[in-house]
C-alpha cells in the first residue's frame, strides 16, 4: 500500500490548479517544523540540565547528566542530518514539479490564446461571406473582387489558425501527461518519505524517554545510597564526637576567696562561703530554659544541641 495513497487523493479537476500538490508540501513542512522543534529541545534540554546538576553540586549525577547530554547531543545531530538528506531528496522532486508546472501553465495560456485567434478568424470569414452575399447584386464589379479577396483571405486564416489551434491543443495534451506522470512520481517519493519520517521521528521520541527513565533510575540509584548514609546517622554518637574533639575540661572553677588587705588570717572566709556583692538585694537567678527564638540554644526531645 506504501507510495499508493498520496497519487490517489490529491487532484484537482481544474487542470491550473496545484492544490493537491501544495497540499502534499505544506504537510511535509510541517514534518519538517516537527523535526527541527524536537532537534531544538534537545539541544536546550541538555545545557540547562548539566547546569542545574552543576549548581547542585551533585558530582555523581552531574557525570550521568553530562554523559546523557553528549547522548541527547548526538540524537540531536542526527535529527539534523535526517532533516537535511530529506530536504536535498525533496528539493530534486520539487525542481522537476516547479519545471512542469510552468510549462503546463505556459502552454495552457498557449493554447487559449490559439483558440482565441481562432475564433475570431471563423468569425471574420463568416462576415466577409455575408458580405458577399450582400453584395451579389452590386453593379461594380471592382468592390465584388475586394469582397471575394477578403473572403479568401479570411478563409486561409482560418485553416492557419485552426492548425495553430490544434497544435497547441496536442501540445498541451502532451504536458498534460507529462506533469501528470511526474505529480505521481512525486506523491510516491513525498509519501516515502512522509513514512520515513514517522518512523524516525517516533523512534527519536522512544529512545529519548528510554534515556530519560534511564536516568531517572541511576540517579534514584545514587540518592538511595545518600538515604542508606542518613540512616546510620547516630545523634549520640555526633554528640559525644563533637564533646570528644572540642572539650575544654571537666573541672570547674574553685570559689574565689575573700583577702583582707590588712589582717588576712583574722578575717578569711571559710572554704565554701564567698563574700562579696550584696546577693540578697538580688532577686534569685533566672531558670534557663528553652526558648523557640533563642539561636543559641534548643532541645529534641530527650537530647539537648548546644551550637558553638
Amino acid at each position: 500500500m506504501t507510495g499508493a495513497l498520496f497519487k490517489g487523493n490529491f487532484w484537482s479537476t481544474d487542470i491550473l490548479s496545484t492544490i493537491g500538490y501544495d497540499n502534499i508540501i505544506q504537510h511535509l513542512n510541517n514534518g519538517r517544523k516537527n523535526c527541527k522543534e524536537f532537534e531544538d529541545f534537545l539541544k536546550e534540554s541538555t545545557l540547562k540540565r548539566a547546569l542545574e546538576v552543576f549548581k547542585q553540586q551533585v558530582d555523581n549525577v552531574a557525570q550521568c547528566h553530562i554523559q546523557l547530554a553528549q547522548t541527547l547531543r548526538e540524537e540531536a545531530r542526527k535529527m539534523e542530518e535526517f532533516r537535511e538528506k530529506q530536504k536535498l531528496q525533496r528539493k530534486k522532486t520539487e525542481l522537476v514539479m516547479d519545471a512542469v508546472h510552468k510549462q503546463k501553465s505556459l502552454q495552457f495560456k498557449k493554447t487559449m490564446d490559439a483558440k482565441k485567434n481562432y475564433e475570431q478568424k471563423c468569425r471574420d470569414k463568416d462576415e466577409a461571406e455575408q458580405a458577399v452575399n450582400r453584395s451579389a447584386n452590386l453593379v461594380n464589379p471592382k468592390q465584388q473582387e475586394k469582397l471575394f479577396v477578403k473572403l479568401a483571405t479570411s478563409k486561409t486564416a482560418v485553416e492557419d489558425s485552426d492548425k495553430a489551434y490544434l497544435q497547441h491543443v496536442n501540445a498541451l495534451e502532451r504536458v498534460r501527461e507529462e506533469w501528470q506522470s511526474e505529480h505521481i512520481k512525486a506523491c510516491e517519493v513525498f509519501e516515502a518519505q512522509e513514512c520515513e519520517r514517522i518512523n524516525f521521528f517516533r523512534n527519536a521520541l522512544w529512545l529519548h524517554v528510554n534515556q530519560l527513565s534511564q536516568q531517572c533510575v541511576t540517579s534514584d540509584e545514587m540518592y538511595e545510597k545518600v538515604r542508606k548514609s542518613l540512616e546510620m546517622c547516630s545523634i549520640e554518637k555526633d554528640i559525644e564526637y563533637f564533646v570528644n574533639q572540642r572539650k575544654t575540661g571537666q573541672t570547674p572553677p574553685a570559689p574565689i576567696m575573700y583577702e583582707n588587705f590588712y589582717s588576712p588570717q583574722r578575717n578569711a572566709v571559710p572554704p565554701g562561703k564567698v563574700t562579696g556583692p550584696n546577693l540578697a538585694r538580688r532577686g534569685p537567678l533566672p531558670i534557663p530554659k528553652s526558648l523557640p527564638e533563642d539561636p543559641d540554644y534548643s532541645s529534641v526531645g530527650d537530647y539537648s544541641l548546644l551550637y558553638q
